[in-house]
């Protein structure tokens, strides 16, 4: 998961919820698009290629979250926004 949402809503005590990417390691879910972003193994501390899935894009209780595993670069972080404004259709 690559959380998203706005630091401020993520460290609030009072705020439960985290807007995610979900991402996956799946080569096909790679050609599914712009929605679909791939990201090198290492990226953010992943171990294998991954592929952020911008079109799921989710909340989730940060409870479920158990560890930070890595950041992603700007860079990257940057094509993940790109994904997620072609999934929602924003400029």
């Amino acid at each position: 998961m690559i959380v998203v949402s706005n630091d401020g809503f993520n460290e609030t005590p009072g705020w439960r919820s985290v807007i995610v990417v979900p991402v996956t390691t799946s080569e096909s879910q790679g050609a599914r698009g712009p929605t679909a972003v791939r990201l090198p193994k290492g990226a953010g501390g992943m171990r294998r290629v991954s592929v952020a899935l911008c079109h799921q894009v989710t909340t989730l209780d940060r409870g479920k979250l158990v560890e930070k595993v890595g950041s992603l670069t700007p860079e990257q972080l940057s094509l993940v926004m790109k994904g997620l404004k072609a999934a929602l259709d924003m400029d």
